[in-house]
């Protein structure tokens, strides 16, 4: 039997950086988005000798041990290893991952492999783990585990799927499906464009340097975080009341806030995209994640947003198609020997 799972990764439309620490603990975040079909991918196959053995099918990455309890943080697929570890499995394994989305994207894909290794993993327990569990103990693998800085809206919306509202404190995350009608989703996978840079970034190296920032109390960078959570109240408002065209100003906005808070968030590459998509009809955009490169998110003119596709991928951007994901974390299997999936 294989049990295979699946994660969406997500778009933050505003909030995000608000939900990362010491911000989120100290002052409180929130945090707006949505996550679409675009997947991290793992599929399990148990082993009767015990060995272990885990693939990459993304990077052609392999990892081999007697046992679960030979494996070592080096680098090479150490989230599932943490995974492992943390949920304590016994028992040989095979267990192959893959990722839709770009390296360096922006769109949280780390954390959804993370949520769809444990969903995977967690198939094979007595104990079943509730999508909040899953996110949280998503977060720890890479927070504790493997000491990599960030916040935890990536596994919260890789876990739950949909369009969601985040708060974040010094409790646990406070998540509110956003109930929006079918028009609203319609009209903003109509006219959002997704846009990979094609430049990759490495998200903690950033997010320290907002950190330290925000610890040394620069001025600019406070502001802007606490605007960040401001935006964030007022996109899921507007979702709500189907006011769409209040969101360009506000993705407007939200991109200032992100480049107040660090140079490194934005660059060359990307202000020129920002240039292409405004002079062929985009209303407003910002950059996904943390910045610095990754995928840029637009809200385009009525019907103009096939002008703005064109003119990014003439410009040398990677246009990546979507539809909102609705679901969230999954999990099924297949009978091996007759193929039947359930």
């Amino acid at each position: 039997m294989i049990i295979r799972s699946r994660a969406p990764v997500r778009i933050d439309l505003a909030g995000g950086w608000t939900d990362v620490p010491p911000f989120a603990e100290r002052e409180g975040g929130a945090v707006v988005n949505l996550t679409i079909n675009r997947y991290t991918y793992a599929s399990l196959h148990p082993r009767s000798d015990g060995a272990v053995r885990l693939r990459s099918a993304d990077y052609n990455t392999y990892v081999e041990a007697e046992t679960v309890r030979r494996l070592e943080y080096d680098g090479t697929l150490d989230l599932v290893k943490a995974a492992l570890k943390r949920l304590q499995i016994e028992g040989g394994l095979e267990l192959i991952t893959r990722a839709d989305a770009p390296p360096g994207s922006g769109l949280g894909t780390s954390a959804a492999l993370g949520v769809a290794v444990i969903g995977a993993l967690n198939a094979l327990q007595a104990e079943r783990l509730s999508a909040h569990e899953v996110a949280a103990l998503a977060n720890r693998l890479e927070v504790e585990e493997l000491g990599i800085a960030g916040g935890k809206q990536d596994q919260l919306a890789a876990a739950l799927g949909g369009i969601n509202y985040l708060e974040f404190g010094d409790h646990p995350p406070i998540s509110s499906p956003l109930p929006v009608s079918a028009g609203v989703i319609n009209e903003l996978e109509k006219r959002l464009v997704l846009c990979y840079s094609g430049v990759s970034r490495l998200s903690g190296d950033i997010i320290q340097r907002v950190q330290q920032a925000y610890l040394q109390n620069e001025p600019r960078t406070c502001a802007a975080l606490r605007t960040m959570r401001e935006l964030a109240r007022q996109v899921k408002s507007c979702l709500l009341a189907g006011e769409l065209e209040a969101l360009a100003p506000l993705l407007r906005d939200n991109w200032a806030c992100q480049q107040a808070l660090h140079p490194s968030v934005t660059n060359a590459d990307v202000a020129r995209l920002f240039a292409v998509a405004e002079a062929n009809g985009a209303l407003g955009g910002k950059a996904c994640g943390a910045g610095g490169g990754g995928c840029l998110v637009f809200f385009c003119e009525a019907d103009r947003e096939r002008d703005v596709r064109e003119a990014l991928r003439a410009a040398g951007g990677q246009i990546i198609d979507f539809n909102i994901d609705r679901f969230g974390l999954q999990t099924w299997r297949v009978d091996e020997t007759t193929g039947r999936v359930w």
